[in-house]
């Protein structure tokens, strides 16, 4: 604070400056002040004057008093500050501090305590979580072992009811009728074997049984009724207590989950596709909306609903009786729209082997669209060895992810789909397994004049690949030609068919695969069309015998495309995609669409998918296993590297000479010779230039070329094999001959051949 003057001033004043200090007073100055000057008077008027003198030297600045110095900088303390255990800082150990966290602790536990007691009276209660807990135990000591257990009872009763039913006819059986009480007899004998088998299966599988559920009954009510009698005789009723609290609190962390009721199908409608789970209700509700089985009717439940590893259903119900299975078969669409799915996604097939029935069927629901998921690698991508075409064929997984093979032995096979269906990734799969067969002579035509086959090409015996008509006649016709090249070996050894054994003794009946892809570029052909279809017929219908597997791979095989007396002789079909009912049935079969096997049902993204017919009553849905370029280029290298261990990688081209020589005729051996003599001469006429060529040859030169092969013949002999024409007898002249001399043209030659051995140039 400053202090001002009030009165008139002569000279300048020197102000004096006071501080103070927050929650102090003035300043005062501790020392005894100096006396001031006596003015006379009174004591009083003394102390009156000092005062007054006092202040007036005050005022005039020249007293200033002793101030004691004060700092105003405060000592910092830092809140924040940590001590060795982590995130407690300083504050927190005050009183302060110690109060505010008693405080958070205490209402944080009295809202916890607040929550579990509004909590108990609902499913998540601790006591509900006990009961819950408590009903999964019991229904895994029940286990599922009462389904099959049940199926079998089932069985045993009918089995029991027909073996009665059959004894009582082979007893009122007259004994006159001698033929009709024997087979009554066999009936009632065979029928009550049955019937004791399905009897003792019944009561294996009872023992089997009750001994699961008395293990998971130990598993189960075991432990806690150890806690509360062990905890019982060690402390008395506080043992038994806490034994009890054990329990609780262990059924309790059993039944945490809440379970999910089955739904009540009579009441509200839903379905597989809502997420809810197959059950018999649900199945009834099903078929009587499809209209398979009337409003009064119900399935019987041979197995009940199950689901499978994948996330599938499964169940095998039994129709009403008078419902046959096909019935239900041909709704597919309809049971697929009641379930909510898509109709690839429901499988339904006849039962097989024991126990079948004609209204019996196998149902199976896929969770997701099958065959949509990313392909497995085919097992031949880990076959070491070679591989064995005259054994199985593994083709893919069907829709349970089971593998499905075939046998091709004695067979033939078609395949067809719409474009972009996966013919080419099928076709890998039955090629790949020849190839990799170093005993398989291959025999490749690609009507599609692509690069689907380009990577066989270089194990191929014969290869077409540029979708040319007259060259695949060809092919056909050496085919043909083979064929009866193989009936006249195995009509000489006296066996009826090729086998194993005997193709791996005589190499002219390997097992050979003829293969045609594209099919419909080369029967359509205005001028070989018809023609290649015959020469197909006679191969298929005679070649299997011999060892000759023929395949045909197109686009939907109508009879325009494919003639009806061929396609049926195809024995293996596999239906892809399809566009229509109609085209599917070209493939399978007349009335397969109306039976429930159709074609149109396969989805697009489902690629490599197909109904295959090979073996069985009942197409399968299957799916092609996938190889990859580069995999099909690695397994085709692999296969290139087994042929040539095995020394059976195709030759190229084979000479006329070697073909006449093939035949092991002496007229044979002679043209040969003949053959190798013009082609010697004309390749030294055109190494001196490249235009000349040699036609004609004198007889001497022939005759010597034959003495020095040790072939033996005279002029007038090798005249009569080879036949010349008037013009052809004339004499022409020769270097290093002074007269015209005898010779053969080389026409002459090739038409000798031809029409002996029907063999060309």
């Amino acid at each position: 604070m400053t202090e001002m003057p009030t009165g008139p001033r002569t000279e300048t004043t020197e102000l004096a400056t006071v501080t103070y200090v927050h929650g102090a007073g003035p300043a005062t100055n501790a020392s005894t002040p100096a006396a001031a000057p006596a003015l006379g008077g009174t004591t009083e008027a003394t102390d009156r004057a000092a005062v007054v003198e006092s202040a007036r030297l005050v005022l005039e600045g020249t007293v200033t008093q002793e101030q004691p110095e004060v700092s105003l900088e405060k000592t910092p303390v830092d809140l924040d500050d940590f001590d060795a255990r982590p995130l407690i800082p300083a504050w927190a150990r005050s009183a302060e501090g110690w109060a505010m966290y008693s405080g958070v602790v205490y209402r944080s536990r009295l809202r916890a305590y607040r929550r579990w007691v509004r909590r108990q009276p609902t499913d998540r209660g601790h006591v509900a979580q006990f009961k819950r807990g408590a009903r999964r135990g019991q229904d895994w000591v029940v286990g599922f072992e009462g389904i099959q257990t049940q199926a079998l009872a089932h069985q045993a009763h009918i089995a029991a009811k027909e073996a009665r039913a059959a004894a009582r006819t082979a007893r009122f059986t007259p004994g006159l009728m001698k033929n009709k009480k024997d087979v009554a007899l066999r009936e009632a004998d065979r029928t009550q074997t049955v019937a004791i088998q399905a009897v003792a299966a019944h009561k294996t599988a009872k023992a089997y049984r009750r001994k699961l559920r008395a293990m998971r009954a130990g598993v189960v009510y075991g432990p806690p009724l150890t806690a509360i009698s062990t905890g019982y005789l060690t402390v008395g009723g506080i043992g038994a207590t806490a034994g009890a609290l054990a329990t609780f609190a262990g059924g309790a962390f059993a039944g945490r989950h809440t379970i999910t009721e089955e739904t009540d199908w009579s009441a509200d409608w839903r379905s597989l596709g809502d997420g809810d789970p197959m059950s018999a209700p649900m199945l009834d509700e099903v078929f009587r909306r499809a209209k398979v089985i009337g409003a009064e009717e119900s399935l019987h439940m041979v197995k009940m609903p199950m689901v499978d590893t994948r996330g599938a259903w499964s169940a095998v119900i039994d129709l009403p009786p008078g419902i046959p299975a096909k019935k239900a078969m041909r709704a597919i669409s309809e049971i697929a729209s009641a379930l909510g799915v898509e109709d690839a996604q429901v499988n339904m097939v006849k039962t097989k082997g024991k126990g079948a029935r004609s209204g019996r069927l196998e149902l199976y629901v896929a969770k997701d669209l099958p065959f949509t998921e990313k392909a497995e690698p085919g097992p031949l991508l880990a076959l070491e060895a070679a591989a064995n075409f005259w054994g199985r064929i593994a083709i893919g997984p069907d829709v349970r992810g089971l593998p499905i093979s075939i046998s091709v032995v004695e067979r033939s096979g078609l395949v067809g789909g719409e474009p972009g269906a996966g013919k080419s990734a099928s076709g890998n799969v039955i090629l790949l397994a020849a190839a990799l067969d170093p005993r398989v002579i291959l025999w490749l035509a690609d009507g599609k004049g692509g690069g689907d086959l380009e990577p066989f090409e270089a194990l191929c015996e014969w290869f077409e690949g540029d979708a040319d008509p007259e060259a695949f006649y060809e092919m056909l016709k050496a085919a043909v030609a083979d064929m009866k090249a193989r009936y006249a070996l195995l009509k000489k050894l006296g066996k009826r068919k090729v086998t194993e054994e005997l193709a791996d003794k005589y190499p002219l009946l390997r097992q050979k695969l003829l293969w045609v892809d594209e099919l419909m570029f080369y029967t359509t052909d205005d001028e070989y069309g018809k023609k290649i279809t015959k020469l197909l017929r006679n191969l298929v219908s005679r070649g299997r015998a011999a060892g000759i597997v023929t395949f045909c791979a197109t686009q939907k095989p109508g009879s325009d495309v494919v003639d009806t007396s061929l396609r049926d002789l195809l024995s293996i079909r596999w239906a892809l995609r399809c566009t229509t009912p109609e085209a599917s049935d070209t493939i399978l079969g007349k009335g397969a669409a109306a039976a429930g096997y159709s074609a149109k049902t396969i989805e697009p993204e489902m690629r490599g998918a197909g109904l295959l017919w090979a073996e069985g009553s009942n197409p399968v849905l299957t799916r092609a296993d996938f190889y990859k370029d580069e995999e099909v280029e690695l397994l085709v290298s692999r296969a290139y590297a087994l042929r040539k261990a095995a020394g059976t990688l195709p030759e190229g081209p084979k000479t006329l000479a070697d073909q006449l020589r093939e035949k092991g005729e002496p007229d044979a051996d002679v043209l040969a010779v003949l053959v190798d003599v013009f082609n010697a001469y004309d390749q030294q006429a055109k190494e001196e230039n490249p235009a000349g060529e040699v036609d004609w040859l004198p007889g001497s030169v022939l005759l010597d070329a034959l003495t020095a092969a040790g072939i033996e013949i005279t002029s007038e002999k090798l005249g009569r094999l080879v036949v010349r024409e008037a013009e052809e007898k004339k004499k022409r002249p020769w270097a290093g001959s002074t007269s015209a001399l005898n010779g053969f043209p080389i026409q002459a030659l090739l038409r000798t051949v031809q029409s002996k051995y029907d063999l060309t140039a």
